[in-house]
C-alpha cells in the first residue's frame, strides 16, 4: 500500500552518542523521503560528534570513536540535511520523544532553525505500541514477516520503520493512510506536545501549557505572572534548546505585551494630570 501523500514525507533514525537531547550528539543519520509521487531519495552520513561515543551506545550500534574521527562534523553537514528534508513531513520510530528533539537540538547548536510550524510528525513506535506493544525487530516481523538482521543500524532501522507503516495501514482499517490522521493518532497523552520532549504542550484551549512537574497542567502565561523565576530556572538549566526557544518566545511576548500595558496606563496617567493641570488653569482664568 503507498502513502497517501500530499508533499515528501522524510523517515529518519539516529545513532547517537547517548540518550540525553540537552548533551548527546549524533554519530549517523540516515533519512528516506518518499515524496508525493511515490518515488524514494536516501541520505546517510556518518558524523564525527566531537564527544566520546558512551560504551552502552557502543554496544547498541556499534560504531566507534575510531569509526566517526574523520567524518565531518554536524555544522559541516548542518545546511545539506536541512535542505534534504525541505519542507517533508517527518516520520521514525519513537521520534517525536528522541529524534526530532535531538535532531532540532544540533540543529540549533549550530544557529540553523528547523520550521516545525507547519511540519507534520508522525511516531510509527507509537502507533505500533497503541496495537500491538512490542519493539522495532517484534514490530518488523510481526507487520512484514522479515527479519531486522542490521537492528541499528541507522538505514536499516529507518527502512523497516517505512514498511512498517504501510503494512499497519494494511492491517488497522481504523489507521487511515493520511498523515495529519497519523500525526494525531501518533500521539501520547491528552495534551498536544509542542516541544516533542513533553515539557510543553497545548490545552484543549490552545493555551500553551507546563506538561511536568510542580506546575503540570498550568499555562506559561499564568506562571510567568505568579513566579517568573520558573521561567529564568528552566532557561538557565538542562533543557532541549528547542523548549528553551519556545519558551524565550512566549516570555519575550508576555514582557512586550507587560510593557505596551504599563506604557499605555503611564500615557493615561499623564493624560489625566494634564487634564486635571488644564482644567486648574481654566479656573484661575476664571
Amino acid at each position: 500500500m503507498n502513502l497517501n501523500l500530499e508533499r515528501s514525507i522524510a523517515f529518519f533514525d539516529l545513532e547517537t552518542t547517548g540518550l540525553n537531547i540537552s548533551r548527546d550528539k549524533i554519530v549517523e543519520i540516515a533519512i528516506l523521503k518518499v515524496n508525493a509521487d511515490h518515488s524514494e531519495e536516501i541520505y546517510v552520513k556518518r558524523i564525527n560528534p566531537g564527544i566520546p561515543i558512551s560504551e552502552e551506545s557502543v554496544g547498541i550500534h556499534g560504531i566507534t570513536d575510531e569509526d566517526v574521527k574523520n567524518e565531518p562534523s554536524f555544522a559541516d553537514l548542518a545546511d545539506e540535511i536541512k535542505t534534504f528534508i525541505g519542507d517533508a513531513d517527518l516520520a521514525g520510530y519513537n521520534s517525536n520523544k528522541f529524534d526530532i528533539p535531538l535532531l532540532l537540538e544540533e540543529f540549533y547548536n549550530v544557529g540553523i532553525e528547523l520550521d516545525m510550524t507547519n511540519r507534520r510528525s508522525v511516531d510509527v513506535q507509537t502507533i505500533f505500541h497503541k496495537m500491538e506493544q512490542r519493539t522495532l525487530a517484534a514490530a518488523f516481523q510481526f507487520y512484514c514477516q522479515k527479519d531486522l538482521t542490521d537492528a541499528h543500524s541507522a538505514e536499516a532501522d529507518t527502512r523497516a520503520t517505512f514498511e512498517i507503516l504501510k503494512a499497519q495501514l494494511e492491517k488497522y482499517e481504523e489507521v487511515k493512510n493520511d498523515v495529519d490522521f497519523l500525526q494525531e493518532f501518533s500521539r501520547n497523552g491528552k495534551n498536544k506536545v509542542i516541544d516533542f520532549v513533553g515539557r510543553l504542550a497545548e490545552n484543549e484551549k490552545g493555551e500553551v501549557i507546563y506538561n511536568f512537574g510542580k506546575h503540570s497542567g498550568k499555562t506559561v502565561k499564568d506562571v510567568f505572572r505568579s513566579e517568573p523565576g520558573y521561567h529564568r530556572w528552566m532557561l538557565d538549566n538542562d533543557f532541549p534548546l528547542y523548549t528553551k526557544n519556545i519558551l524565550k518566545k512566549i516570555t519575550d511576548e508576555l514582557i512586550a505585551e507587560n510593557r505596551k500595558y504599563k506604557q499605555q496606563k503611564a500615557e493615561k496617567e499623564a493624560q489625566r494630570m494634564s487634564n486635571k493641570l488644564d482644567q486648574l488653569k481654566n479656573k484661575f482664568n476664571q
